[in-house]
C-alpha cells in the first residue's frame, strides 16, 4: 500500500546506521509485522497483485513503519511479496508456471517426510509416548472446520497436517527447508476448495505414518500431492 521513496528514496533502505535494529523490541515488532501481513496474504484480505503501502499497512497494524518495512522485506524473501519495477511491493500474483515450479519442489520433499516419518515411528520404543498426536490434532480441526464451512481454518489445519509430518521427521534441514514453502502452499490451498477426498487421503498418509511403513506412507503421499497438484490446475487454470 505507499512508497517510502519519500523518506529513504526506495522501499528497503540499508540498516547499517548504527541504530537500535537488533534490539529484541524491534526484532519482536518485526516478526509480529511480518506474522501479521503474512497471515492477511494466506487468507485473501490482500489479494494477489494488490500493491502494499508501507504507510497503510503501519497504520492498520498500529505500528511505525520501520518495523513494517522489516516485515515487508522478510516476505519478500519468502515469496509471498514481490518488488515493483519502480517501489513498492504488491502481494505475489500465482501465475501456471509458478504453481508448477511450487509443486515440483513441494512433492520430493513431501515424499520424503512421509518416509522419514514413518522411519522414525517404526523405530520408537513401545510404551513410548507417541509424538503422533500433533498430526491427528490437525486431522480433527481439518474435519471440524469443513463441517463448519471454514474453509481458512481448513486450509490452516491442512498446511499443519504436512508441517507436522515434517516436524516428526526430527530433521531440521528439512524443517528449514519446508518453511518458506509452507507459507506459499498455504496461499496456494486458499485459492480453491479443498475436495473432502483430499481428507481421506490424509487419514491414509497418517495411518501409513503410524504404521511405520515407510513405502506405504510414501506412496500415498506421492498420490496425495500429485492429486492436490491436478486440483489446483483445473481450478485456477481451467478457464484459461
Amino acid at each position: 500500500m505507499v512508497d517510502s521513496s519519500k523518506d529513504h528514496g526506495r522501499t528497503f533502505p540499508d540498516s547499517s546506521d548504527g541504530s537500535d535494529l537488533e534490539a529484541p523490541e524491534r526484532v519482536s515488532l518485526s516478526v509480529r509485522a511480518r506474522d501479521a501481513v503474512r497471515q492477511r496474504i494466506v487468507d485473501g484480505r490482500y489479494p494477489q497483485g494488490a500493491r502494499l503501502v508501507e504507510r497503510e499497512v503501519a497504520e492498520e497494524l498500529r505500528m511505525s513503519r520501520v518495523p513494517v518495512r522489516e516485515a515487508l522485506r522478510a516476505l519478500v524473501t519468502e515469496g509471498l511479496l514481490e518488488l515493483l519495477p519502480h517501489s513498492g511491493v504488491r502481494v505475489r500474483r500465482l501465475e501456471r508456471v509458478d504453481v508448477e515450479h511450487l509443486y515440483e519442489v513441494w512433492e520430493p520433499l513431501a515424499v520424503q517426510a512421509s518416509r522419514l516419518a514413518a522411519r522414525r515411528m517404526a523405530r520408537a520404543v513401545p510404551g513410548e509416548l507417541s509424538p503422533l498426536a500433533p498430526l491427528q490434532a490437525s486431522l480433527d480441526r481439518a474435519e471440524r472446520a469443513a463441517g463448519d464451512g471454514d474453509g481458512a481454518r481448513e486450509v490452516a489445519a491442512h498446511t499443519a497436517f504436512h508441517e507436522n509430518i515434517v516436524t516428526l521427521t526430527g530433521n531440521p534441514l528439512l524443517a528449514r527447508t519446508m518453511e518458506r514453502l509452507s507459507w506459499q502452499l498455504q496461499l496456494l490451498f486458499g485459492m480453491r476448495r479443498e475436495p473432502a477426498h483430499m481428507r481421506a487421503q490424509h487419514e491414509v498418509m497418517f495411518r501409513h505414518i503410524a504404521q511405520g511403513d515407510e513405502e506405504a506412507a510414501a506412496a500415498s503421499t506421492l498420490l496425495h500431492v500429485r492429486d492436490s497438484r491436478a486440483v489446483a490446475m483445473r481450478a485456477l487454470f481451467e478457464a484459461t
